[in-house]
């Protein structure tokens, strides 16, 4: 695009991850997108800061940083990995009720809905948000091992560095996908619109997330809602069909929001 603002991507990892794997994307989704990600506190450079576990601790966080970013109405988009997805719906929703700019594009990517249980076997809110002592070490160490996002037995054992410094994020990331998710269905039930169009994407291998549960993001918009499906597992995101495909979505949602009444129309 030459002509105008780029659309900028604010981007949100998945649970126990900081922004590592959002480095590609700066070039993977090619022209006229600008890559900002956004890391989450008690991580990397913000590791010193308590993590949220609560939808109030996330927007207290990163709301105000983002609102001012966006004000200006110059086109930007939000896209949310698994556990990304819900923080990139929350925010989403808190700027449009705090009357500015809406996102031209939510996407999410190998992120159940709001009203899916956020890991299956590990933690099942909704409708009531997880207790810390039901996401224990052994589900969640079964949990990492499945998805292959553990390291060897020895590695993996407690008192090791990943135990000690990686359960405790994840841990904490998957209470906060729990409080987000029973937050969002409250929501809901206020009947409040969101007229953001939705972009999912499933991984064609991804063990946790199948084209199924990402079809139940229409739920959650009154605009046009469309599924599609990358190659790629759970971590499709470190893989270089995500970001062309969320690129080329940004181009066109910017596009058709300078002329009314194509966005039915645009191809994403």
């Amino acid at each position: 695009m030459r002509d105008g603002p780029p659309c900028t991507l604010y981007c949100f990892a998945h649970a126990g991850a900081g922004v590592s794997g959002f480095r590609h994307w700066r070039t993977g989704t090619g022209p006229g997108v600008t890559t900002v990600p956004v890391l989450l506190p008690g991580r990397g450079g913000r590791r010193r800061e308590p993590r949220a576990t609560s939808r109030d601790e996330l927007l207290a966080a990163l709301l105000g940083p983002l609102a001012d970013q966006v004000a200006d109405g110059h086109p930007y988009a939000l896209y949310g990995h698994s556990l990304g997805g819900v923080v990139a719906h929350t925010l989403a929703r808190a700027l449009v009720d705090r009357g500015l700019p809406a996102p031209a594009l939510l996407a999410v990517g190998a992120s159940p809905p709001p009203h899916f249980p956020t890991v299956p076997g590990v933690c099942e809110a909704p409708p009531a948000a997880p207790r810390r002592d039901d996401i224990t070490d052994e589900r969640l160490l079964r949990f990492a091992a499945d998805l292959g996002a553990a390291p060897g037995d020895t590695l993996a054992a407690p008192g090791s560095l990943w135990h000690r410094t990686v359960l405790p994020v994840l841990r904490d990331d998957l209470l906060l996908a729990g409080a987000l998710r029973t937050a969002a269905l409250a929501e809901e039930a206020r009947g409040t619109p969101f007229p953001v169009p939705v972009l999912a994407v499933d991984g064609r291998d991804d063990p946790l997330v199948g084209a199924a549960a990402l079809d139940g993001w229409a739920r959650w918009t009154d605009g046009r809602f469309v599924r599609r499906t990358v190659p790629g597992d759970h971590f499709f995101v470190r893989g270089p069909h995500a970001p062309r495909l969320i690129g080329r979505a940004c181009r066109v949602v910017r596009r058709t929001r300078r002329v009314p009444g194509l966005i039915s129309g645009g191809q994403l």
